[in-house]
């Protein structure tokens, strides 16, 4: 993958930087918010290489990379410059939207921190567990304060992250975070002495690992830092602003937000605790059929605090990491059932190394590449997950500590009590096989036939991972003129494996005559790449195709290439599209066969037949697409 090419190519496809808010990632996809979502190319998106799959969850466009998609922000980052701080109004959105955005936008910062401070306390328990270090070794005791202050330091990285996600000023944050567990102050409501404040007594609440005050205190922050602002003299406004801003801020937190925020959080985890001890089965068997529907919406962003909150005062939490470990190896399992199961190429492929993925804890190559995709899994998954789940419960299976729940981070489960690790694997094992079973014997995969070739009139029937056009009327066949002069080339010939292969869909190459592309149909572009080399149609019947000047062409940078429309044009059969210089084009060494791709035919639905003979001319008829009977 050519990560500033996919960088470059989803920047366009979500209508540039000035349409961006905001942009981050998490493990597995870039996370847009965006000025205008229906600016979105979600057919172009698809097409990107490296790009899995698109999700809208909330305010946010998911844009699915994998295990690559640091390599693509950064990509992303280079190409943003300081334009990554855009702001827009987001009155488009729900207040439930911008509630899971607010969550996400705050915690997806902080998880690599969490990720590693878990897994170091995951380290050292493997470690005490082989007999390697005891707990009064000093190796073990160092690197125990190094795994806890990723969790005792919490309310300082949630107040950053809050501050950074409100555009308030990160460092003040920072303060109003570290005096929340200033040691002075812990020391004095750990001996249950008083402190006071102009003579008003400040509650004694301890707000160590504690996720909900910092929150709310910075949310508050972001209105008084723009009052502070507005009252501040411009000639001492650098002494003035944040001097108001902290003692308005302050007073606030320990007084109303602290200890809100602290009551909250106790609930909260005070409400799990008594479903966990009255009906230990229902949480674990919820979200273990439930977490996938979490994922794809993003609400699983929604637990975070109250998880936090949970291992602050128990050290362990029973809410998401035991049902949600049997759901991810469930996405696994099925991922390789249909792997096993599947005879296309393109499927196998992606979901094999997606059930690797998911089973190490990674899910969403799984969920958004296969089994949203393949007819059934989903509810396979879901059944899987309920029923491991449902044993985890019935078990008392916990999490000690934070980690992505898979079998990379298995050692999250060791801890207290000996059997809970024993327990976990049973109930990931109970979920994996029944998960396999109904994918095997439920799930529809289809047989993708080979490319017939070219030269005498046949036809072909192949699957796109882009989902099909709903508005596609094929009352009559629909015929594809050829937008060039030259010769006709079977896709499997072509020196590409994306477009050999059919990742893109099916259709047919040319090798052309003359540097001048006519549109094959009437209909509308729908798709323009900067660079030009590329250009995407739909037909008025709906029909999508796109035509691709040239292999790795983009390399160009649109030397060569002439656009003589524009995206969102109407065209004509028969109108001229792009000019290229052919001469110039293969001087480089680039090879100028174009494939005409059908990006969202439906084999189930569609016949395609490639009509042409080995020479075409342009505006001659090259395929047609019927209603299949």
């Amino acid at each position: 993958m050519d990560y500033s090419q996919t960088a470059r190519g989803i920047l366009n496809a979500v209508g540039g930087s000035k349409n961006i808010q905001s942009v981050t990632n998490c493990a597995t996809r870039l996370r847009f918010d965006l000025v205008d979502d229906q600016k979105v190319q979600e057919a172009a998106l698809r097409q990107i290489d490296g790009v899995i799959d698109i999700n809208k969850s909330g305010a946010q466009y998911q844009v699915i990379i994998g295990p690559d998609v640091g390599n693509v922000m950064a990509a992303l980052n280079n190409l943003l410059g300081d334009t990554n701080n855009n702001k827009a109004s987001q009155s488009q959105h729900s207040l439930m939207d911008r509630f899971f955005d607010a969550i996400s936008g705050i915690f997806t910062p902080i998880i690599p921190m969490l990720t590693a401070a878990g897994m170091l306390k995951a380290l050292l328990v493997l470690l005490k567990f082989a007999g390697v270090l005891t707990e009064k070794a000093p190796s073990y005791q160092f690197l125990s304060f190094i795994s806890d202050s990723g969790f005792y330091f919490l309310p300082i990285f949630v107040a950053i992250s809050t501050a950074m996600k409100l555009k308030t000023n990160v460092f003040l944050a920072g303060m109003v975070g570290a005096a929340l567990i200033h040691p002075n102050f812990v020391a004095i409501v750990t001996k249950g002495a008083s402190i006071s404040l102009f003579g008003l007594k400040i509650p004694n609440v301890t707000y160590q690992s504690s996720v909900i005050p910092s929150i709310l205190a910075i949310w508050f922050m972001s209105y008084v830092e723009k009052f502070a602002d507005r009252i501040s003299p411009k000639v001492i406004k650098f002494l003035m602003k944040p001097l108001v801003t902290l003692i308005i801020v302050i007073p606030f937190t320990f007084f109303l937000f602290g200890p809100l925020g602290s009551f909250i959080g106790n609930i909260l985890a005070g409400f799990f605790e008594f479903l966990n001890r009255h009906a230990p089965w229902l949480v674990s068997t919820l979200m273990g059929a439930l977490f996938p529907l979490l994922v794809m919406t993003g609400m699983h962003w929604s637990f975070t605090p109250i998880i936090v909150q949970s291992y602050a005062t128990y050290n362990y939490e029973a809410i998401m990491g035991p049902g949600s470990f049997v759901s991810n190896i469930c996405q696994g399992a099925a991922a390789l059932a249909v792997a096993l199961k599947s005879k296309e190429l393109k499927m196998k492929e992606i979901a094999s190394s997606a059930g690797v993925t998911a089973l190490l804890g990674v899910t969403e190559p799984a969920l958004f590449g296969v089994t949203l995709k393949v007819k059934n899994v989903l509810y396979c998954v879901m059944a899987g997950g309920a029923i491991g789940g449902l044993y985890s419960g019935l078990n008392g299976v916990v999490r000690y500590t934070a980690g992505t729940p898979g079998l990379a981070s298995f050692a999250v489960f060791i801890g207290k009590n000996p059997l809970n690790i024993v327990n976990a694997f049973i109930s990931v094992g109970i979920g994996f096989v029944v998960t396999f079973a109904l994918t095997w014997f439920f799930a529809k995969t289809d047989p993708k036939p080979a490319v017939q070739g070219v030269g005498v009139t046949s036809t072909t029937e192949e699957s796109s991972t882009t989902p099909v056009n709903k508005t596609v009327s094929l009352s009559s066949p629909q015929v594809i003129n050829s937008p060039l002069s030259g010769e006709v080339v079977a896709l499997n010939e072509v020196p590409d494996p994306t477009f050999a292969k059919g990742l893109m869909g099916p259709g047919v190459a040319i090798k052309p005559e003359a540097g001048l592309v006519n549109a094959p149909f009437s209909g509308k572009v729908t798709m323009l790449f900067e660079t030009k080399h590329a250009i995407g149609l739909t037909s008025d019947q709906g029909i999508e195709i796109l035509i691709h000047l040239g292999l790795d062409t983009v390399e160009l940078k649109g030397e060569g290439f002439e656009s003589l429309v524009k995206q969102g044009d109407q065209v004509v059969l028969g109108q001229p599209l792009i000019k290229f210089d052919q001469k110039l084009i293969e001087s480089k060494h680039y090879n100028c066969i174009t494939p005409i791709i059908l990006t969202n035919f439906d084999k189930s639905k569609m016949k395609l037949t490639i009509t042409a003979k080995n020479k075409v001319n342009k505006n001659d008829e090259l395929i047609k697409i019927s209603a299949k009977e």
